[in-house]
């Protein structure tokens, strides 16, 4: 993952530095706010940002306001830790409200940037693992079809009229423009008007067929 430091002092931003890529992050170390915003321009934009409050040309409440307004998503989502030797609790508001994800006091302690960093890594991914699920989501709801608006309709045999003034079957109609599927089957009351009379024509017919044949079998 790929972190970048924003920070004037040389000590501060070379410990920063060596512990992070000892940690295997992949450091781009910064001596001001303005080139920490000039390197953001780039083409790979770093997940994590640990921007220091007081630097010359931007400092790091303004450099993070900046990153927040940007129209870049990538840097919108960015997740921002905001290092300052200010402790006070109007500081911590300051920094929150610029859009700081996260503070830490000066010197940093090596185990609280570590954890602070891993929480950070794991916004990041959760982040990142949402903007999939949306992507999938809308593919998928891209793919749904529905029908709407105005359907004409037969009002004796059913049959739809589609745009290009052709007259189709309920379901091939249906089909054409949703995902749905079906399968045939017959109501009860169709049953009892179509159905039973065919069943009763059939069993006459068959009678008569036996009758004929029982005949002819006599003579």
């Amino acid at each position: 993952m790929k972190i970048l430091i924003a920070e004037d002092d040389p000590s501060s931003r070379l410990l920063l530095k060596t512990t992070l890529e000892m940690w295997e992050y992949e450091v781009t170390a910064t001596e001001n706010g303005q080139e920490a915003w000039d390197s953001l321009q780039g083409d790979r934009v770093p997940s994590i940002a640990i921007l220091d409050w007081m630097m010359p040309k931007l400092d790091g409440v303004e450099l993070c306001r900046k990153i927040r307004e940007s129209e870049d998503s990538r840097l919108q989502s960015m997740y921002i830790v905001i290092l300052t030797a200010k402790a006070n609790r109007e500081s911590l508001v300051q920094g929150l409200d610029g859009g700081a994800d996260d503070y830490m006091t000066k010197p940093f302690d090596r185990q609280e940037l570590r954890a602070r960093v891993s929480v950070g890594e794991r916004v990041v991914q959760l982040q990142a693992d949402l903007a999939s699920r949306i992507v999938e989501l809308e593919e998928a709801l891209s793919k749904v079809k529905l029908l709407q608006g105005l359907i004409p309709i037969c009002s004796y045999c059913k049959k739809i009229r589609d745009d290009e003034n052709y007259w189709q079957q309920v379901e091939s109609y249906i089909g054409e423009h949703s995902e749905a599927r079906f399968s045939h089957s017959v109501c009860p009351p169709c049953y009892t008007e179509h159905i039973e009379p065919q069943i009763e024509r059939l069993k006459n017919q068959m009678d008569r067929e036996a009758t004929q044949s029982a005949d002819k079998s006599t003579t």
